[in-house]
């Protein structure tokens, strides 16, 4: 079974956005323990102030992300990743991020019929489980350190000054290794293409 969670999240530029040169998307997101799933989205790129520019401004947020996954459901062969990536920029002043998390080989545990003694007990775990949950997940900044390593990848969308070979120099990937990801036959402006990316090259 799979489940699509949206994020959606505006981010508001101390300059005018003229034009988006360059964005990519970056993710931490792994399965905790009681079906919590947190970690963060890294959003980074360049972009153009005015039309006339010459200046590429570079910006880079990191954007916190959790959400708890119903009981009914078992999680332990569950895999947490990206299906969809999408931005606006509203205003020249507002970047709109549009992220779909996608949450799949998860199943619906069936009920059995219990007796009296087994509602009691679950009774009982139900308090113990919400006594747990008083202590307060910790902050996703405390657990994202710059030192850590983490096996991501990016999401690149193709502008109008991009080739493959620039794409190639830029994330320091081989040609090979990109087409296991993306169809290269045919890059059109918008495209979004899947970059690889070790916890050494972040």
């Amino acid at each position: 079974m799979k489940k699509t969670v949206p994020f959606t999240k505006e981010i508001t530029f101390d300059n005018n956005i003229y034009e988006i040169s360059s964005i990519s998307l970056e993710h931490t997101l792994s399965l905790k323990e009681k079906n919590v799933i947190n970690g963060a989205f890294i959003v980074s790129g360049t972009y153009k102030v005015t039309s006339t520019s010459m200046t590429i401004d570079e910006f880079n947020y990191k954007l916190p992300f959790e959400i708890s996954i119903d009981k009914k459901y078992d999680t332990s062969e569950a895999t947490v990743d990206i299906s969809d990536f999408y931005y606006e920029v509203i205003d020249n002043k507002i970047l709109s991020i549009n992220i779909e998390v996608l949450i799949d080989n998860i199943e619906e545990i069936k009920e059995e019929v219990m007796n009296d003694n087994d509602e009691k007990e679950i009774e009982t775990e139900n308090r113990n489980y919400e006594e747990n949950e008083k202590e307060a997940v910790p902050s996703i900044f405390e657990s994202l350190d710059d030192n850590e390593n983490y096996v991501t990848y990016k999401v690149h969308i193709v502008t109008e000054n991009d080739t493959k070979e620039s794409i190639l120099q830029k994330y320091e990937i081989t040609n090979a290794k990109l087409e296991l990801y993306n169809d290269l036959t045919d890059l059109k402006i918008g495209d979004k293409l899947i970059i690889p990316v070790d916890g050494q090259n972040k």
